[in-house]
């Protein structure tokens, strides 16, 4: 909860159950959504008094998918997005249509998780569930249904579904055919800062909320973050470094990358008056995950301050890791290189390296791989001036320096770690007449005295970003031969 000065007047945090059914699936309750909400809203609001409450907006996680019958209920537990059991609808639906006209279209390649594969994958697997759908809805709106009674969404989560134009900003009917549905099962489109409704009586008591409070459409979770990072501007990179890390770069037009290699989606902000109403986003998926994994499999380190052990091991270590250099590509990688098959690696190893330099290396190479994101969001599209970073990572000053060092580029580390949150009430803001959502956001958003490059280790940082480049363009095609032999061990070993 925020003030109109967009200080926060309360918190609250509930955490849902992902549930893994068989191998690669990934699904949640719809059901436990609510519980978390009304869990979450009811500790934030302890010291509020509810009644001066304005408005209330959305945000939510992208792509999953909730099946609802002919009465708006859950029919069943909502994939989410890591979910990998569609990797051959993903595969039949870029055949089927088209790899140029689905990029042209949607923003990006299709993928495992995304709305429109797993809604093949239930039609094709599920014929029994297929048969009784009446709607479908993401994440976050169908928590908004349960707020209002009214099923609706907007263009960033719409956007997240690949069946979306994100030019037109409408649903594509090749696209909803290709799974089976048409127009009128999927929710209506409105703005980000529309109206939805206003909050029903059984919601409000559920959640100690005054009845008829009005709702504000939101957002998805990335667009929202953007905003409530201050990052409205194609100058801006927004640079987030959790278990994942994605880097995000506003745009005022629909910039796609015929390469495959990122997705533009829809902002929260409508096309005009010159407003980045799109943004391009490149997503790593082994950022913090690689220090996990040396937490937990390297050095097996108690949890109590082990990060901050390692980053000071790793403080004590000059620029460059003494010539250690890691891919961050522990489970694979998507942007650039949206390679299943990637693995990590740690090039260069002697018998001077120890756990300092295992650490920065790690450090160093979830940064190049950053940066390898930011060249790629930056053909054909804008060239940022300066990052913002958010996330678990920003919180490490020697990470910030580093990000700095290898980008060239200054960085502001978010003083907040719930900017989708102060995104979404910016757009409640907004839907209520309060204020400009794009105007504001800069001035909510709080950051720490920006960390400026040092050149002379930026000079070191690009000449072994070029090595970085090479080893993965090198041992590519070594990768797919390290997945047989390691499935024909397994199968030996059983």
């Amino acid at each position: 909860m925020f003030t109109r000065a967009g200080a926060i007047a309360g918190r609250g945090a509930s955490d849902v159950r992902l549930v893994v059914p068989a191998p690669g699936h990934a699904e949640q309750e719809p059901a436990a959504w609510w519980r978390a909400v009304r869990s979450a809203v009811n500790e934030a609001t302890t010291s509020v008094d509810v009644h001066h409450i304005s408005a209330a907006a959305l945000s939510g996680q992208m792509h999953g998918v909730v099946l609802l019958d002919d009465r708006l209920r859950a029919m069943a537990r909502a994939i989410v997005w890591p979910d990998q059991r569609s990797a051959h609808d993903v595969a039949a639906l870029m055949a089927e249509l088209g790899e140029r006209r689905i990029l042209n279209v949607c923003g990006g390649p299709l993928a495992t998780g995304f709305m429109a594969p797993s809604l093949r994958w239930v039609r094709e697997q599920r014929p029994d569930l297929w048969s009784r759908v009446r709607y479908v809805a993401s994440p976050k709106d169908y928590v908004r249904l349960r707020l209002t009674g009214h099923l609706a969404t907007e263009p960033s989560d719409a956007a997240a579904t690949g069946l979306f134009d994100i030019r037109g900003r409408a649903w594509d009917t090749a696209m909803l055919a290709a799974v089976g549905l048409d127009h009128d099962h999927v929710p209506p489109v409105q703005a980000c800062v529309a109206p939805a409704g206003t909050l029903l009586s059984k919601s409000a008591a559920d959640l100690g909320l005054p009845a008829g409070l009005p709702i504000i459409t939101g957002a998805a979770d990335t667009a929202c973050g953007l905003l409530g990072a201050g990052v409205v501007l194609p100058n801006t990179a927004l640079v987030t470094l959790s278990t994942g890390a994605q880097v995000a770069l506003p745009s005022e037009h629909p910039v796609v990358d015929l390469g495959a290699r990122s997705h533009t989606f829809c902002s929260a902000l409508e096309p005009s008056g010159g407003a980045s109403a799109w943004y391009r986003m490149g997503a790593l998926l082994s950022a913090g995950l690689s220090l996990r994994w040396l937490r937990d499999s390297v050095f097996r380190l108690p949890h109590a301050r082990a990060y901050e052990r390692m980053v000071g091991w790793a403080a004590e270590v000059p620029t460059g890791a003494r010539g250690l250099l890691f891919l961050p590509y522990l489970v694979g990688e998507r942007t650039p290189h949206m390679d299943p098959d990637a693995r990590g690696v740690l090039f260069g190893l002697t018998v001077r390296h120890q756990r300092g330099e295992i650490v920065r290396a790690v450090l160093e190479g979830v940064s190049f791989a950053c940066l390898d994101a930011i060249r790629t969001l930056e053909v054909g599209g804008g060239q940022p001036d300066r990052v913002v970073l958010a996330g678990g990572g920003a919180q490490s000053p020697l990470w910030r320096g580093i990000i700095a060092d290898v980008l060239g580029l200054p960085v502001h580390p978010l003083a907040t770690r719930e900017q989708a949150a102060v995104g979404a009430a910016l757009l409640a803001g907004g839907g209520i007449g309060l204020l400009n959502p794009s105007e504001a956001a800069p001035r909510w958003a709080t950051t720490e005295p920006p960390v400026a490059p040092d050149p002379s280790r930026h000079a070191l940082y690009q000449d072994l970003d070029a090595t970085y480049r090479n080893l993965y363009r090198k041992l590519k095609q070594e990768f797919p031969r390290l997945r047989d032999a390691e499935r024909s061990a397994e199968e030996l070993g059983s």
